[in-house]
């Protein structure tokens, strides 16, 4: 069911490096025949605009737009759709979309300067992109927290206008995505999915309005058409399939560690669960655990799948022999489960997210904790960090040089500049020092 590995062993590193090498798209799908099809589709959107993004809407979703404006979700129709979302749902959604902004308002970037002793002045300033596209997986699926979690941030950071696109197979739309975008301040919602909502928000159509930057998650067509765009706008990330990490002592009890892999694993049988298990007799706990609870699983086929062919629970000989691990994952999410959760946070170096404690369940953060759960997957935690305000704020630098900061900056910019042959910085740096003749 689930394969145990002990760190101990002299295969373990090769073992780990085997279970972390994983596919990162599906696993039916021919990854160069992916690329061709999308860069059709986005050559198609570029040429012919809203022709193509009704056709290619008509080919995919079963749904043929009675011309590009029926493509956009009006706000009229979109209170209907917000009017028969349930109580219980709206206040679910309004709690979360408050903890998530009140958490990316601490992340806000502000403009600085420095004023240097001869009257130069350095700085920075800090301006909100001017239109963001946000990507939303539409027709049964339900995922409101992914609008509140991209859309927010991007309103945070000051973003003027945000253009959401959802597909509607079949015509159908989840009215809690719409009550979501209104709840995060959506500015406009299209009816369009797959790689030709990606190139009509890359390069814009009649009714489309290009985009500066691309966030949201989607299948494997969507993150090849994120990939194919990135340059002509931003993106967030190409995330690969969902992971956690569980690190836990005796201290923790074995059935929440057993759920909170399941949870993890109910994702797709790509989805990663691991456990790293410290003390004697964790690993068999949590490994018992797992065998009993999972025929009570709705999507017990898809967790068994996961935790076969992806998961693991690793026997660690200390918490620190843990966090050696852990790092190397560089996981998406990881669970401290330890009597002294607080006390291994300073041990880790290379994690999307950290959830300190027996109580901070991963899954708490997907809805509501309010840290954003758009993360880096596929060990590029390394590198990488959350979605977050300043993924929506650019930089520019500021540099307002005095006569006599120029002077004595000047000197040293020719020397440099005519070592590496580039005469005319020379010249234009040289007649910014004081005294010499243009």
């Amino acid at each position: 069911m689930i394969r145990i590995l002990d760190s101990a062993r002299e295969d373990f590193d090769a073992s780990l490096a085997s279970l972390l090498d994983r596919e990162t798209g599906e696993s039916a799908t021919d990854p160069e025949s992916v690329e061709r099809a999308v860069a059709d589709i986005i050559k198609a959107v570029r040429a012919r605009g809203d022709a193509a993004l009704m056709e290619l809407t008509a080919k995919f979703d079963g749904l043929q737009p009675d011309g590009p404006a029926a493509m956009e979700l009006g706000h009229e129709r979109r209170d209907e759709i917000c009017a028969s979302v349930n109580e219980p749902l709206a206040d679910a959604i309004r709690f979360a979309a408050n903890r998530i902004r009140r958490y990316h308002e601490q992340e806000v970037a502000r403009s600085w300067q420095m004023r240097e002793e001869d009257g130069t002045v350095l700085g920075q300033k800090i301006t909100p992109l001017d239109r963001v596209g946000v990507y939303v997986p539409g027709g049964k699926a339900a995922y409101p927290s992914s609008v509140l979690m991209t859309v927010i941030p991007a309103r945070v950071a000051g973003v003027s206008e945000v253009i959401m696109t959802v597909p509607t197979p079949g015509g159908e739309i989840n009215p809690a995505i719409v009550f979501a975008a209104r709840e995060a301040g959506v500015d406009r919602i299209f009816t369009v999915g797959g790689a030709q909502a990606i190139a009509a928000l890359a390069w814009g159509t009649e009714s489309v309005p290009a985009v500066d930057k691309i966030v949201g998650p989607g299948n494997i067509y969507v993150a090849t058409a994120k990939r194919q765009v990135f340059g002509k706008v931003g993106i967030d990330m190409i995330a690969g399939p969902s992971e956690v990490v569980v690190i836990c002592d005796d201290s923790a009890n074995p059935d929440w560690v057993a759920m909170d892999l399941f949870a993890q694993a109910e994702h797709d049988e790509l989805a990663q669960s691991i456990a790293i298990a410290v003390g004697d007799g964790v690993a068999d706990a949590v490994a018992a655990s797992v065998a009993r609870l999972l025929p009570e699983m709705d999507r017990r086929e898809i967790i068994a799948a996961a935790l076969e062919s992806q998961g693991a629970i690793i026997r660690a000989g200390s918490l620190e022999d843990a966090a050696r691990i852990a790092n190397r994952i560089a996981p998406e999410h990881l669970e401290l489960l330890l009597a002294d959760a607080r006390g291994m946070v300073e041990h880790i170096r290379h994690a999307g997210a950290i959830f300190v404690g027996s109580h901070s369940a991963e899954s708490l953060g997907d809805y509501c904790a309010g840290p954003n759960h758009v993360l880096p997957t596929s060990g590029t935690a390394r590198f990488s960090s959350p979605l977050g305000v300043y993924d929506f704020q650019k930089r520019s630098s500021l540099i307002h040089a005095s006569v006599e900061g120029a002077d004595a900056m000047a000197r040293q910019a020719s020397v440099l500049a005519r070592c590496e042959g580039l005469t005319a910085h020379a010249r234009s740096a040289e007649y910014r020092i004081r005294g010499r003749d243009a």
